[in-house]
């Protein structure tokens, strides 16, 4: 088990504050970066929280379920909110694949 720091996989302090307050439960991120295993550990303050799991998957595979587990209401407003915060070379390719950090109050 390590201390990452928060910073590397939660990307600004919107997604830290929702982490923070449980809104947030779950992160995809591009599968060309691991950013963690199950079992590290990190912190929002005074909050740790720890990854309770890390599954290699494509953008195919997400559900309504975990775009709610990122924040959104759907997999659809997911979808949207990623190509409107990712305004460089993203492109929503169900094939593409991602590495999903679920985290856990510790």
């Amino acid at each position: 088990m390590t201390e990452i720091d928060s910073d590397a996989l939660l990307p600004n302090e919107h997604v830290k504050n929702a982490v923070r307050n449980e809104d947030i439960t779950q992160l995809s991120r591009g599968a060309t970066n691991k950013y963690a295993s199950e079992g590290d550990t990190f912190s929002i303050d005074e909050d740790v929280f720890v990854i309770s799991s890390v599954d290699e998957r494509t953008l195919g595979d997400l559900t309504d379920l975990d775009a709610q587990r990122e924040g959104s209401e759907s997999l659809t407003a997911y979808r949207e909110r990623m190509q409107r915060v990712h305004t460089d070379d993203f492109e929503w390719d169900p094939t593409n694949k991602i590495l999903t950090y679920q985290f856990e109050s510790a």
